[in-house]
């Protein structure tokens, strides 16, 4: 198995070093970049497995790297915040993040944090297509269709569309849901699973207030709307 390549774009320096060589030590091989601009570019030149992105970076935030990293690439994205606010948590989610940590947290929290991405990003949850209505899903390609339309999904979003898709007409606790597709355990005040839903209506094209694709279960979380499944 190669060694798993991860771009660390923080302009703190000492930070960056110390956490590249912590995560050096757990088996990576981790490569630095210092502000947003050189961040993005190095991100989109070379192959990576994973990203951890500050959310504020000279010449750039992290945001609007993520926001172009996310038109061309599909590479799991761990953002750090150093504010810890829910606004920069919901922006990061909203703007493809697959996870955030605050900077605050111990090394050894965000390689959890990575290593559970990873785990995620590599999931071979079989080979078959599945199709749900107008919707294909390729889980090996993490790929999504609607009605032949590549959705361009963050890997999140597939990671939560297929737990629905493989449930179709149940409910699907927001708990559920939250293990499932990021791996760490479920606490009452993380919204995210919400926020992931949202991103994910929009580009279905769905109406949260008459949905044909995702519905809300009050008190309990979500479903898949669909009237036949089948396997390819």
């Amino acid at each position: 198995m190669q060694t798993p390549r991860l771009l660390l774009v923080d302009d703190d320096e000492q930070l960056a070093s110390l956490l590249g060589r912590y995560l050096h030590g757990h088996g990576f091989e981790v490569k630095a970049a210092h502000d947003g601009p050189s961040g993005l570019a190095r991100a989109l030149a070379e192959s990576w497995d994973l990203v951890i992105l500050d959310v504020m970076l000279p010449g750039m935030d992290g945001f609007a790297v993520l926001r172009e990293l996310r038109r061309a690439r599909n590479v799991p994205v761990l953002m750090l915040t150093a504010r810890g606010m829910d606004a920069d948590r919901i922006a990061g989610l909203e703007g493809g993040a697959d996870d955030y940590v605050p900077k605050t947290a111990t090394a050894r929290e965000i390689l959890a944090r990575v290593n559970a991405l990873l785990r995620r990003s590599r999931r071979d949850d079989g080979g078959s297509e599945l199709e749900v209505g107008e919707l294909t899903l390729q889980p090996r390609a993490k790929r999504a269709l609607k009605a032949g339309s590549d959705l361009k999904l963050t890997s999140t979003e597939f990671d939560l569309l297929l737990e629905l898709a493989l449930n179709p007409g149940s409910a699907c606790r927001r708990e559920e849901l939250l293990e499932r597709v990021r791996d760490r355990e479920f606490t009452s005040a993380d919204r995210s699973i919400d926020v992931h839903v949202a991103a994910l209506r929009r580009k279905l094209g769905d109406d949260p207030r008459s949905p044909q694709f995702i519905r809300t279960v009050r008190s309990v979380g979500y479903m898949l709307v669909a009237e036949e499944v089948a396997k390819a």
